[in-house]
């Protein structure tokens, strides 16, 4: 399954930047297009180098934000999500609910 799964994810996943920019929509309020121009801007890159999954492979492993497959040590969960936030500047809730929880604490 974790096969299949990662050769079907393309632009729309993780494999490569589909998340991001379905993100950006969400917590911006963008059209497609807009968003994938605002990531492509926040991560250095060409608009259409945000679909292709060997150029995302190395920005995630540099930014540390998340891949399919993952490495030892690589960053997943809160952690990868509260990098994007930071990254794409958008608010994330589970990420906010967090940081809330360990300020109360």
């Amino acid at each position: 399954m974790p096969i299949n799964h990662a050769v079907s994810a393309g632009m729309s996943g993780i494999r490569a930047a589909g998340d991001l920019v379905a993100r950006v929509q969400m917590a911006k309020k963008m059209r497609i297009k807009e968003a994938k121009e605002y990531v492509a801007k926040k991560l250095n890159v060409r608009v259409r180098d945000l679909s292709d999954c060997a150029v995302m492979r190395d920005i995630r492993n540099e930014l540390n934000i998340g891949e399919p497959n993952a490495r030892p040590h690589s960053a997943f969960g809160l952690i990868a999500k509260s990098r994007i936030a930071k990254i794409l500047d958008i608010e994330i809730n589970s990420v906010n609910r967090f940081k809330n929880m360990i300020n109360a604490e």
